[in-house]
């Protein structure tokens, strides 16, 4: 039984897209890249590809974090700080689960995202629920904000 993993979308299999590493038997975070170039001006937001959907069990989630090199010389940071990404967000009817990577440039000079870039970092983790928990039992559509404002 496969337990946590990544695999390339069905629109990027020909485009020459790699599966996270890690680059150290002790890093916590795989490294995502972008599949696309980009332009992030100052002050501005842009929304990057990965090519990339993930897989986990139902009381894990994948942790989406800003490179700290990234944030420190290029002055970019996720829009939402932290992103996360729900076990039933892959291969959703919508988008296949495809990972997007959210950024805002903080900084006076435009940054230029390069296609294989890494640009962020990917952590799995579980996580707990309350005694009694009674969850919705739709089925989600899409991502971003995609249960509800």
């Amino acid at each position: 039984m496969r337990k946590r993993g990544f695999e390339i979308i069905s629109d990027y299999k020909d485009k020459d897209i790699h599966l996270p590493m890690r680059k150290t038997a002790k890093s916590a975070g795989y490294d995502l890249e972008a599949a696309q170039d980009k332009l992030i001006k100052a002050g501005q937001c842009g929304v990057i590809a990965t090519g990339l959907k993930a897989y986990m069990q139902d009381d894990e989630y994948l942790g989406i974090h800003i490179r700290s090199s990234l944030a420190f010389k290029k002055h970019l940071n996720l829009i939402n700080s932290q992103g996360v990404i729900d076990a039933d967000y892959y291969n959703n009817p919508d988008n296949e689960g495809h990972i997007m990577i959210g950024l805002i440039n903080f900084g006076t000079e435009d940054v230029f995202i390069q296609k294989g870039m890494r640009i962020a970092q990917a952590i799995f983790y579980k996580f707990l629920t309350v005694d009694d928990d009674i969850a919705n039992d739709s089925i989600r559509q899409g991502g971003f904000g995609s249960t509800g404002e």
